[in-house]
């Protein structure tokens, strides 16, 4: 017997469900070295066995009985590994049948070694787990369950996922696939969460690892409503880091790991949050309008990370007003450059208006003009008028922010007193507050540019937003303070010099937070 046989029949005999995760880890180390240039083509990221642990730990287990398993995208089947080791542990009685879905071929091997190794541990000590494998692409195969025959005919119990993260065209195969069944998914990895949805028989658990990107905006919007219709949202898990997850797969993406039922009661959410896979989390259970608020038609999920995240969704639940009922309407600026460049001037001259970029906002003002490389004037003239509005005062908020900026959300107040010309244009990249394409007051505005300012509304907006993109849908989606607390909030800052975060948030604490909380 060589050494390593030797070290290897040591861990065996001292926990073999331990041992079948070392044996998973080392294939999927392999054969992520072997895939490094086809990830971006499959978009492949297989899942470390610590990340896996951490989702097969996520779903309720029974004691006894058939517990029946899909594994959709399985890789080299690290979840699969991580689920049988946990029932090893926790569920021995139990029965398990488990479908592992794999589209590359080059895998598939790697994939079966693991399945064998699963069945034979099991048996091992007892445990029956009975495995199939299918080499295809999981949307074409599972499409239509209820029309399928073979493995993916009835419906399973538990579905665990790591799926592939890939945008997709209107006309693509997977989203055609899915759009026959009345469900629009933009991405990869959801067209793979739908599947898994409808593979599910009632009170089923998903559980997957996936981009948070799909809890807000309208990019994803049809995916959410039919999510959210099926699902039960039970437990997320929030990683502080983006990096460490997939670390060795260069991946830097803002993760969650995530369980939901197949039904439509609703009771609280376990929500976890760790700084990387590895790392101890800290758990707290909250109420679910504290992930989906009731009522919002845009069925944003909300993730709140800490103490801090909770309590500004609670401030928020409770604020008055919509964005209607404030009479005012948010819109993306008018001029996108790359199309009006006959119509561009780098400063300002006779016949033309101010262009306003989000480089020229800086502490709650509009700077103009100033050299940030972009253009500072737009040619006023038959062809750009559709471009411009009034030359009045608005409330201007960033829509892309880097990762690394301080905050996600940043407004400024472009103001006559300061820019004092009949016409402006605002570049594609701002978010413009307005009343029916005029101006608002000045204490309004002032009011308003501080509240967008306040930490409380840059922590609240990070709760369901894991990119850098501010968008007038996300804005339209917010609960408001009342026109008269904005107001007030504007005359107390006055026309003296923008504040610092601290006395902007002294001052929305003062004017508009104490008043919710009494």
């Amino acid at each position: 017997m060589s050494a390593r046989t030797a070290r290897v029949a040591r861990v065996d005999a001292g926990d073999p469900a331990e041992a079948l995760i070392t044996r998973t880890e080392r294939r999927r180390s392999l054969v992520s070295d072997m895939l490094n240039g086809d990830r971006a083509r499959l978009g492949q990221f297989f899942t470390p066995s610590r990340a896996a642990a951490l989702i097969a730990d996520m779903p309720r287990l029974p004691t006894t009985g058939v517990l029946r398993v899909l594994d959709p995208g399985a890789g080299v089947g690290s979840l699969t590994a991580a689920l049988i080791a946990r029932i090893l542990r926790e569920a021995p009685g139990l029965r398990v049948e488990v479908l592992a879905v794999e589209v590359d071929p080059t895998v598939a091997p790697h994939l079966q070694e693991t399945l064998a190794d699963c069945s034979q541990v099991a048996e091992a000590i007892g445990t029956q787990v009975t495995t199939t494998q299918l080499t295809g692409d999981l949307i074409t195969e599972a499409t239509g369950f209820e029309r399928h025959a073979g493995p993916l005919a009835a419906p399973f119990d538990l579905v665990v996922m790591n799926p592939p993260y890939r945008k997709l065209g209107a006309q693509s195969m997977e989203r055609q696939a899915l759009v026959a069944d009345g469900i629009d998914c933009p991405n990869l990895y959801c067209t793979f969460l739908a599947a898994g949805i409808l593979a599910l028989k009632p009170q089923g658990q998903l559980v997957a690892i996936t981009p948070r990107s799909f809890a807000n905006g309208p990019y994803f919007g049809a995916f959410r409503r039919f999510f959210l219709a099926e699902m039960t949202i039970d437990r997320l898990h929030v990683f502080e880091s983006r990096s460490t997850v997939f670390a060795d797969s260069g991946v830097l993406q803002e993760n969650i790991v995530f369980s939901a039922t197949r039904s439509s009661e609703h009771g609280e959410v376990m929500l976890s949050v760790s700084q990387g896979h590895t790392d101890q989390a800290t758990i707290r259970k909250v109420p679910y309008s504290a992930i989906v608020t009731p009522g919002d038609p845009n069925q944003f999920i909300h993730i709140p990370a800490g103490d801090d995240d909770l309590a500004a969704a609670e401030i928020f639940a409770g604020l008055p007003c919509r964005l209607p009922d404030l009479d005012l309407q948010v819109s993306t600026g008018k001029v996108v450059d790359f199309r009006a460049l006959d119509y561009l001037l780098d400063q300002p001259a006779n016949g033309s208006v101010p262009l306003i970029y989000p480089g020229n906002l800086r502490d709650g003002q509009v700077r103009w003009p100033l050299p940030i490389r972009k253009a500072q004037a737009l040619i006023n003239c038959t062809e750009t008028r559709k471009l411009m509005l009034p030359g009045e005062r608005y409330v201007l908020v960033k829509r892309f922010s880097s990762k690394e900026e301080r905050r996600r959300v940043v407004a400024a107040v472009y103001d006559p007193e300061d820019i004092s010309e009949n016409e402006v244009g605002f570049e594609n990249h701002l978010n413009v507050f307005h009343h029916r394409d005029r101006g608002l007051g000045a204490n309004l505005a002032r009011g308003l540019c501080l509240w967008f300012n306040s930490s409380i509304v840059d922590a609240f907006f990070r709760t369901f937003s894991g990119h850098t993109q501010v968008n007038a849908t996300d804005l339209r989606s917010l609960r408001y303070p009342s026109r008269e607390q904005l107001i007030q909030l504007g005359e107390a800052l006055g026309h003296g010099s923008w504040p610092d975060q601290d006395k902007t948030d002294s001052l929305v604490n003062l004017h508009i937070l104490s008043q919710e909380k009494s």
